[in-house]
């Protein structure tokens, strides 16, 4: 499967999740860059606005398995997932970086493509516990949704009147394998070596900025080359430019930097931060698509 190939069955899939998720377009495309990249995606945000609905929703229609697994401090799943205990949260960590699970010594592989899309809530909620950084670092992206626009709400209950049922029936518009092959084709987006000193200058900018404590580590500059692809697939190009990078960067280095103490006493988010440090990083001026086709 080509670059292009990808980019209309990505454009198929988004339209088919919008059929039964409300003014989130934004949100589905970046959720689908995430599966693409071959990352896991943490949906972060307060109950009720559609977090289980977004991963029930792509499992359909990506033709996937889909298995909920609800946290709770005495059941090991990733609904929820900082409402369970560090220790428990931890049981996810092979899985989830090694693509494997141990039962009693024996080693066992996942079927591929293995895909977590986690929830929580915010962790001022009662019964929650903050993620370890150890956790964080194996999400591809966090993702914070945000309340509907009116307009996108009254849409929501509209439908739900018209169609006369609870649920939107989806239809799986690919397959595991449609999926594997979509991911292959990510590997054939160039990236040229400019975008990637651009990328390393914004995961550096993270390590220096003076409301940051411990900065993003390298693995933060991989996911940002791979979401970028991403991005641009969903462009229809076959290279990255720096818009691409910009697009993804909040979502994918703000869960994996800790902020000074005294940040969130002033209820400073770390995606403000980083989009803030993001805007002071030169952008490269050299025209990717004459570096690649020149």
């Amino acid at each position: 499967m080509g670059p292009d190939d990808t980019a209309r069955a990505c454009t198929t899939i988004l339209d088919e999740l919008e059929r039964a998720v409300v003014g989130r377009r934004r949100t589905l495309e970046l959720v689908l860059i995430g599966i693409l990249a071959g990352g896991h995606v943490l949906l972060e945000d307060l109950p009720g606005l559609g977090k289980t609905l977004i991963a029930r929703s792509f499992a359909r229609v990506l033709g996937l398995d889909f298995a909920r697994i609800q946290f709770t401090p005495q059941l090991l799943l990733a609904d929820e997932i900082n409402r369970t205990p560090p220790k428990t949260q931890a049981a996810l960590l092979e899985a989830m970086g090694e693509g494997q699970v141990s039962v009693d010594g024996h080693t066992r592989r996942l079927p591929q493509p293995f895909i977590v899309l986690a929830t929580d809530n915010p962790i001022e909620y009662e019964g929650t516990y903050e993620l370890p950084e150890a956790q964080l670092d194996r999400f591809l992206m966090r993702l914070r949704l945000g309340y509907l626009t009116a307009g996108d709400e009254t849409a929501m209950l509209r439908r739900r009147v018209d169609r006369a049922t609870e649920y939107v029936e989806l239809s799986p518009v690919t397959s595991p394998d449609g999926v594997l092959a979509m991911r292959e084709s990510l590997e054939r987006v160039e990236v040229t070596g400019d975008l990637l000193d651009y990328i390393v200058a914004i995961v550096a900018a993270t390590r220096r900025d003076a409301q940051i404590q411990i900065g993003a580590s390298p693995r933060g500059g991989l996911a940002l080359v791979q979401l970028a692809r991403g991005q641009a697939l969903l462009a229809n190009r076959d290279y990255v430019i720096p818009d691409d990078i910009k697009q993804v960067a909040v979502p994918a280095l703000a869960h994996r930097v800790t902020l000074r103490p005294e940040l969130w006493v002033r209820q400073v988010s770390s995606d403000e931060v980083v989009a803030k440090l993001l805007a002071a990083v030169p952008t490269p001026r050299t025209d990717p698509a004459r570096a690649v086709t020149g």
